[in-house]
């Protein structure tokens, strides 16, 4: 999941290549909504081993209510911080006042969206 800022705009989407589909979205090239909104923080990230599973999750996260959502992130990331910079090291980003938490990035992480052939963004 990507925000824009701590409690902001929230966009749910799936990938088989997580690193490469949140640098689009990070540098404007992902989904308009991202682009539209300045959704350029990973606030939430889960694995699964098909991606015909992280699909039909992202369905699912996608007819929640935002409090759901919200609860969702919170459990794992309660500051909202950016996971990308955890994840990947993120080391040029990590400087860009866009993509971090108030302290500069960190928080705890999941693993990969999903792994499957596909690059599909349902989102």
């Amino acid at each position: 999941m990507m925000a824009d800022r701590y409690r902001g705009a929230i966009y749910t989407g799936v990938t088989a290549t997580p690193f490469q589909r949140i640098c689009q979205h990070r540098h404007g090239a992902g989904s308009d909504f991202c682009r539209r909104y300045g959704l350029g923080r990973l606030v939430y990230i889960e694995a699964t081993e098909l991606i015909v599973d992280a699909i039909a999750r992202e369905k699912a996260i996608k007819k929640w209510r935002r409090a759901w959502k919200i609860e969702l992130i919170e459990k794992d990331n309660p500051e909202w911080r950016d996971l990308y910079v955890t994840l990947h090291g993120g080391a040029e980003e990590e400087r860009d006042p866009r993509f971090r938490g108030d302290d500069g990035g960190g928080g705890r992480a999941g693993q990969p969206l999903a792994r499957g052939d596909d690059g599909r963004d349902a989102g």
